[in-house]
């Protein structure tokens, strides 16, 4: 078990970190944070405009900042970015500061639930689904990688999804304000159906 105070979302866009990082915050009577929204607050403008101006590095880089910062707090719900586990630095801090649940979507669903989002720019170059696979087949080892916990949350609804997870939560993850545990002791990969 993995002795964490903060519980981190990982996953692709449309795995519903945030509304289900949102109910997980209510339930465990912590605060909620979205990077992108911090990292939107700090650079006084859209994600879409970083990318236009800076490009994806550009973006990274705040992105890295901004987590950073975030995780050095204790007692938060944090909704990251779906490619925040791009960066080496990130995954041994989300490591270290976090337990981590990895929110897996499917490609189709992920298509089905980003079909009016306008707001995400990797999504704006060609191929919706193409894109999708191609984040799929480079992230999802990244996850796995840094995940406590495996959640699939393909066949439920923000809430139900969130209800069950925290359930599982209840027994996985031991909440704690105290040093984290070494990386051996948080080797726990738990996988729902």
């Amino acid at each position: 078990m993995n002795p964490a105070s903060n519980l981190i979302l990982v996953g692709p866009m449309g795995a519903g970190k945030t509304c289900i990082g949102k109910r997980l915050a209510e339930h465990f009577g912590l605060r909620l944070v979205d990077a992108d929204r911090e990292i939107e607050q700090q650079a006084g403008t859209s994600i879409n405009t970083i990318f236009e101006h800076e490009g994806e590095a550009g973006f990274r880089a705040r992105e890295r900042a901004a987590l950073a910062t975030l995780v050095r707090e204790d007692g938060l719900v944090v909704a990251t970015g779906g490619g925040a586990v791009l960066d080496a630095d990130n995954r041994r801090l989300l490591r270290e500061r976090g337990f981590v649940v990895h929110l897996h979507v499917s490609v189709p669903q992920q298509l089905e639930r980003l079909a009016r989002d306008r707001s995400r720019p990797l999504l704006a170059r060609g191929d919706r689904e193409d894109v999708l696979r191609t984040l799929s087949e480079l992230r999802a080892p990244l996850y796995r990688e840094v995940a406590d916990l495996y959640f699939d949350t393909d066949a439920c609804n923000s809430q139900e999804a969130a209800m069950r997870l925290a359930q599982q939560l209840t027994t996985q993850w031991q909440r704690t304000d105290a040093t984290h545990a070494p990386a051996e002791a948080r080797m726990i990969r738990t996988e729902t159906t």
